[in-house]
């Protein structure tokens, strides 16, 4: 049978609705046997990419906490060191006072 003689006997939107039916049929095979598979490993290396992520997220955070550990500590070191060069100051400049204070009471 020739097309116009379908659209002839059937009318043309009951010819038409047929041919979309088959469309719809070829698009939804299509796209369960060439795009679902396709998605699917996607959505796997999706995945993968994601937890990846995590735990470089997860690696960034500790390294941080090592260093602000780290920075504190040399913070604290530093500060033990000033205060202990502020002693050694001090008390080579008490010895010196008494020293000059001698030196002097002793010639006056």
């Amino acid at each position: 049978m020739d097309i116009v003689e379908i659209v002839n006997k059937f009318g043309f939107p009951i010819v038409m609705a047929v041919g979309m039916g088959f469309i719809i049929r070829y698009v939804w095979e299509w796209a369960t046997k060439e795009v679902k598979p396709v998605i699917s490993d996607a959505n796997t290396v999706l995945i993968a990419l994601i937890d990846r992520i995590r735990m470089l997220d997860n690696d960034l955070i500790r390294l941080n906490q090592k260093v602000n550990t780290v920075l504190h500590l040399r913070g604290k070191s530093i500060e033990h060191e000033r205060v202990e060069a502020e002693k050694e100051i001090n008390k080579i400049d008490k010895t010196t006072t008494s020293d000059e204070q001698e030196a002097s009471g002793g010639t006056g």
